[in-house]
């Protein structure tokens, strides 16, 4: 009998980045006032309180979660909609919680069905997930800088992503609007990852689910959003999908059969967190300063800071290499993302996250 080989769906996939990254990361921790990681946007601030209590309340769920969450969380997944983002007429049918926003990236063409032949694309610089969601499905995937351009046959997956990561780039309204316009001429799912759209700084960033984008429907739209950033919970595993019930519809009952729930104490806290506009307020000042403070600093450190309208980064350059701008700056002990991790268009720029405590972001300042 021979065995599948462990490497059949691993050999489909581009190595794992951040690896080499590693012997910079060594350099920066070798600095005597130690490293200071703005490398990736993990948050690093508590978790609020009203948050951590519902968790804590929820701790005694001895029974098993559902895939489509409790009604009290799709309540609040559904207000949350209509009073952030203006959505209308959204109702449980249209949302979906699922386990952390990058898992949904990386499986959704999979558990869409998609395989040789489909076509999947995304942003020229993006979020190297959605390449890797249409890798493990078999499907092609390929790059834009206008979707508009693309040749729309085959095409079944179109990724949006406003705020953008790494370069912090905002889409309006009427771009927005063309381009689901033009998806829906020619068949395409949109799929809008929207998850830092709470952190917009020189830009207000607009959601595929308002009615000035979509015209009043929902149809061949679908948005991605998480707590990860807005509430401090990349720790909770907390996202959900929300538009098109026809896409949700099949979608829930696929992950049905695949057990991708969230926990009942994690949906509880979601709850809570989308209920409550203080902390989010409190954190977004947070972020505001250190994001000033880094940007004077790189600016004056000679750096020009491109987009960076929004999101948690600040997307620099010097007009070198990006792995030499990291080595500069891992010899300062500051350790950035390559931005050629997020593409070869990236690779004279480097993505700085402000995410660092106000202690090592005075750090990186000075050294800077």
């Amino acid at each position: 009998m021979s065995l599948i080989p462990v490497s059949a769906v691993s050999d489909r996939l581009p190595a794992f980045p951040w690896d080499k990254l590693a012997p910079y990361k060594k350099t920066a921790e070798a600095h005597p006032d130690g490293i200071v990681d703005l490398s990736v946007g993990t948050p690093v601030d508590p978790v609020p309180e009203l948050v951590q209590k519902a968790l804590i309340d929820a701790a005694d769920s001895p029974g098993y979660p559902t895939v489509w969450g409790t009604p009290a969380l799709r309540d609040a997944i559904t207000g949350w909609l209509e009073r952030r983002l203006g959505a209308r007429g959204i109702t449980h049918h249209h949302v979906l919680p699922v386990v952390g926003s990058k898992e949904l990236v990386a499986w959704l063409p999979t558990q869409l069905g998609l395989g040789p032949g489909d076509r999947v694309a995304h942003p020229r610089l993006a979020y190297p997930t959605y390449e890797v969601g249409a890798r493990l499905a078999r499907a092609a995937h390929e790059v834009y800088d206008d979707p508009r351009e693309l040749d729309p046959t085959g095409l079944k997956l179109l990724w949006l992503n406003s705020p953008s990561n790494p370069t912090g780039k905002v889409l309006g309204k009427r771009e927005l609007t063309d381009i689901v316009a033009w998806a829906r001429a020619h068949g395409v799912l949109v799929l809008s990852d929207e998850c830092y759209l709470e952190l917009g700084w020189e830009a207000d960033p607009v959601s595929v689910l308002h009615p000035d984008v979509n015209g009043g429907s929902y149809d061949g739209i679908v948005a991605v959003h998480s707590l990860s950033k807005r509430s401090n919970l990349a720790g909770y595993r907390a996202a959900f999908v929300a538009g098109d019930p026809a896409v949700l519809g099949p979608l829930l009952e696929i992950r049905k059969h695949g057990g991708l729930m969230t926990s009942a104490p994690t949906q509880a806290a979601v709850v809570a967190a989308l209920g409550d506009e203080a902390h989010v307020h409190e954190q977004r000042e947070r972020y505001a300063a250190r994001r000033e403070a880094l940007r004077a600093a790189l600016l004056a450190g000679g750096f020009r800071i491109e987009h960076s309208e929004a999101s948690l980064y600040l997307w620099a350059t010097r007009d070198e290499s990006c792995w030499t701008t990291v080595a500069d700056l891992a010899a300062r002990g500051i350790l950035v993302a390559p931005g050629d991790f997020y593409g070869e268009a990236g690779r004279n720029h480097v993505r700085v996250a402000f995410t660092a405590t106000d202690e090592r972001v005075r750090a990186a300042v000075s050294r800077l």
